[in-house]
């Protein structure tokens, strides 16, 4: 069984969280929810809580064949992390999927590994995607090898239904 790597952190999206996991968990993929502190529990920007099943310290990159990325205001503490962007760029490398959903894009953004990517993300960061050297587009998914990329909780049924596909 593929196994996913969901990354979750305080004010996270709880629709761009939770539809993906349920929708890969469905599609019979593996889903581990990483925190900063294993066993936390986190709060949406809704109030949904999530706990963590591990800490970003514990992921060993080679374990998984995905990493989920959601938006909210979580993208913007995940960032400052050291063990996050290892994560990252390590899925990078190693060509595994990377999907990400509205403020989610700001992740790769700090892990330098967008240049020269098509990507999308909520308009409020297309700004910040462009001077990292991606192509931003105005599409509901956009997917550029590795990179499966959405706007918004509207674009959800196609975000997650790609990532499944993706790993199938």
């Amino acid at each position: 069984m593929k196994k996913v790597v969901a990354l979750v952190h305080e004010i996270f999206e709880d629709l761009e969280l939770m539809y993906p996991v349920i929708r890969m968990q469905e599609g019979g993929l593996e889903v581990v929810i990483a925190g900063e502190e294993k066993g936390k529990t986190y709060h949406g920007k809704h109030g949904y809580p999530c706990k963590s099943d591990v800490s970003f310290s514990d992921i060993e990159e080679d374990q998984f064949s995905a990493v989920l990325i959601p938006g909210g205001f979580a993208p913007d503490k995940l960032r400052r992390l050291p063990d996050v962007i290892h994560i990252v760029q390590e899925m990078d490398r190693a060509k595994k999927v990377i999907a990400f959903i509205c403020h989610g894009g700001w992740v790769p953004i700090s892990a330098k590994i967008l240049k020269g990517k098509k990507v999308t993300g909520t308009t409020a960061i297309k700004d910040d995607l462009e001077n990292a050297g991606a192509i931003w587009e105005d599409q509901e998914l956009v997917i550029d090898g590795h990179l499966i990329s959405s706007r918004t909780p509207a674009d959800l049924p196609v975000f997650g239904k790609a990532i499944v596909e993706a790993l199938s």
